[in-house]
């Protein structure tokens, strides 16, 4: 699995987050950030070209190499002066109350502890911080949740660890936000994969 995980999941990452149907949650979230930014996840860098004049400076923590490597390169092209953290959500190196807002794309799917991950996040964001995020995750629909359920142990090897089925807004609650702002529905696509959670929370 060595070879899949580290060359073949990156750039199927890569070529999944290029999705054109994915911009305007893009748009919307990245958009919103304001002052010292972490993005958990960065990847390859899609949200980079998003970030408004709001932002005075981003973080991008990311647990590939390779794809540190592309977001490299694109915050290059854009001239965006972007600090790299080659390292996992679950173990953020930052001082507590240090980041204005936290942006996270579809990434809380794969992300083996999630809870420790959001616990992290808590920490590092100040008191009147936001955490901003879109993700797809546990459907309402009953069929469609038990498609989820069925699918996602074979999904997971195949698509770095992503879970097709985790409660978002309960988990962001969980760890101690208080949802302030919540859109959800599907995004055009296979329904299992396609439920969006979209919105922003502050540390409760």
């Amino acid at each position: 699995m060595g070879f899949y995980r580290d060359h073949v999941v990156p750039w199927l990452i890569d070529r999944a987050m290029a999705n054109e149907e994915l911009l305007d949650y893009r748009r919307r979230v990245v958009g919103a950030a304001r002052g010292r930014v972490l993005e958990i996840g960065i990847g390859s860098g899609h949200n980079l070209p998003f970030y408004g004049p709001g932002v005075t400076g981003i973080l991008g923590i990311e647990p590939s190499q390779r794809l540190i490597s592309q977001a490299r390169q694109r915050a290059n092209a854009t001239k965006q002066i972007v600090d790299f953290l080659h390292g996992s959500a679950e173990a953020i190196p930052l001082e507590a109350g240090s980041i204005d807002a936290i942006v996270t794309t579809w990434t809380l799917c794969s992300i083996p502890d999630v809870a420790a991950a959001l616990g992290e996040m808590r920490r590092v964001l100040k008191s009147d911080g936001e955490l901003l995020f879109v993700e797809h995750g546990h459907a309402p629909d009953r069929p469609v949740a038990r498609l989820q359920d069925l699918l996602t142990p074979a999904w997971q090897p195949i698509a770095g660890g992503c879970h097709l089925n985790r409660p978002i807004e309960a988990l962001i609650q969980a760890a101690g936000f208080r949802t302030t702002e919540l859109r959800t529905g599907y995004a055009p696509g296979p329904r299992p994969f396609t439920f969006m959670y979209e919105g922003r929370a502050r540390p409760a």
